[in-house]
């Protein structure tokens, strides 16, 4: 009998168990029996959402169900349990892990051999050989990009970008329609729960009434796709469908509309339910094919050949301590009243409006997240471990390697630029002029001090006088810092922000 194969509840479609072609992409043989284990311990460990539980186990069952036969699908307390129980001390394969955790657990197991990952475009040898070329500086996801999209022949006319540029995020920075409450697109593709769904449902239920686990957030039926033919009917209805509006407006926010034009494909992609590759070719066929906007369809592309790939290799490249970095010196707590997701005890209309989305769906795009929870817990000083593990456990498409570049290298900039030129982080102005989230707030973008301060601008301008000091030198920071220099109202808004501490703005 062929050597088992393990998959983890993140590497389940059909191009995990496809038998590898050389060494470099080394797989299970035809026919070898396949293990799934889902791990109680896992959910013990961290608080998640609801709504993220759900999902996993969802496609996990689904999953092992599709596979019949062929499948021992384990319920264990721990992962070394499980494989025991499934095959003893018999050699078992399995693709490179997506944490370190996970990859550090299969390392120490003397019966598992690690096969090369698979779900993403580059090999880690690739990237290795590309940063070192840049002897690890100047990593910066542009020129990554560009080199990606030459490597995959990705939107290449002859030896030119498409249309000429590489870069067309100039035309995908629009505010959203004047006076519109939601985008004039059809609805994105939304899966019906069966009968898997209510068993998962209900063993979420008793394990919360023994006091096993505990989550956060609200389990409405299910929005992302838990199966290989709901990912692919998600993913052709983005294509078909919504992409067309995608790229103008993938920067913008609507109260009444938090999915916008988005594809809402990250919790397919990162469940393994869909490959990149089939991504961004059906996105590349749509442009060619008249039936997509360079614009949207290259938006979309970056996205997922771009940052997604690029934080990816930049989790491994920067090895397991560089979740530690924290180079600004943040160590506040994060409040009871984010930890639990309590939007109704927020006045401020945007974080109250992107926090009520967290907890009723365990999603929202990216820009609420950089530019609305992340840039208020920047301005806030926060612990940026703490920050990266609640989007970690609060977020439907949260891993470890998803979060950990963007929260420590992006969003909080805790790593002192290594993998961005600028702490993330705005006053109330670009909220104001990306959504339609400022005009019924209790208060104004432009105040900075007083009972309609804004959060947002005087949290700004407190963030930047609390690190002036390093600022100061980083050229893209330079003309702001000065900026505090202009205040009449500085002493006046630091004590306003010192009093507000970290209660719910």
């Amino acid at each position: 009998m062929s050597t088992a194969h393990w998959l983890f509840g993140d590497q389940l479609g059909p191009h995990f168990i496809e038998p590898g072609r050389g060494e470099r992409e080394g797989g299970p043989a035809q026919d070898a029996p396949l293990v799934v284990i889902e791990s109680r311990s896992v959910f013990r460990r961290r608080r998640f959402h609801r709504a993220k539980a759900h999902l996993v186990l969802s496609a996990m069952r689904h999953r092992a169900a599709e596979l019949g036969e062929r499948v021992r699908y384990i319920r264990a307390d721990t992962y070394r349990e499980g494989l025991r129980q499934a095959v003893g001390d018999d050699k078992v394969t399995v693709h490179h892990p997506t944490s370190w955790a996970a990859l550090s657990l299969v390392r120490s197991l003397p019966n598992v051999a690690v096969l090369p990952a698979r779900g993403f475009l580059v090999p880690h040898d690739d990237f290795r050989a590309w940063a070192d070329g840049r002897h690890g500086h100047r990593l910066r996801q542009e020129d990554f990009y560009c080199w990606v999209r030459r490597g995959h022949d990705l939107l290449i006319d002859g030896d030119r970008p498409a249309g000429g540029r590489w870069n067309l995020d100039q035309d995908n920075r629009e505010p959203p329609p004047r006076g519109a409450r939601t985008l004039d697109v059809p609805a994105p593709y939304r899966p019906r729960e069966d009968g898997i769904d209510d068993e998962v449902r209900r063993d979420l239920d008793r394990w919360e009434r023994d006091g096993d686990v505990a989550f956060v957030g609200r389990d409405s039926p299910r929005l992302f796709p838990a199966t290989r033919r709901e990912a692919l009917t998600a993913l052709r209805r983005f294509i078909t469908h919504r992409l067309g509006a995608f790229g103008p407006y993938e920067d913008a926010m609507l109260a009444d509309d938090p999915v916008m034009s988005h594809s809402l494909l990250s919790s397919s992609l990162n469940l393994g339910l869909l490959d990149p590759a089939e991504c961004v070719a059906r996105a590349e066929a749509a442009w060619r094919a008249g039936e997509a906007p360079l614009n949207s369809a290259e938006g979309f592309v970056r996205q997922i050949a771009g940052w997604r790939e690029y934080v990816w290799q930049l989790y491994w490249y920067f090895g397991e301590d560089y979740r530690h970095h924290n180079a600004l010196r943040h160590r506040a707590p994060l409040p009871d009243w984010f930890l639990d997701l309590d939007a109704d005890a927020v006045t401020a209309r945007c974080l109250s409006t992107v926090l009520a989305q967290v907890r009723d769906t365990g999603w929202t795009h990216h820009i609420p997240r950089l530019m609305i929870l992340g840039s208020h817990a920047l301005q806030r000083g926060w612990d940026p471990a703490a920050v990266t593990d609640w989007f970690h456990r609060c977020f439907v498409d949260g891993y470890d390697w998803v979060m950990l570049p963007n929260v420590i290298g992006m969003s909080q900039y805790a790593d002192g630029g290594r993998m961005t030129t600028k702490p993330y982080t705005s006053g109330g102005a670009y909220v104001n002029r990306m959504s339609d989230l400022c005009g019924l707030c209790a208060y104004r973008p432009t105040e900075r001090v007083g009972e309609r301060a804004c959060p947002y601008t005087a949290g700004y301008w407190a963030f930047l006088d609390r690190h002036r000091a390093s600022l100061r030198h980083n050229p893209r920071m330079t003309r702001a810092v000065l900026g505090l220099d202009r205040l009449t109202d500085r002493e006046e808004l630091l004590r306003q922000e010192r009093a507000r501490g970290d209660g719910p703005p």
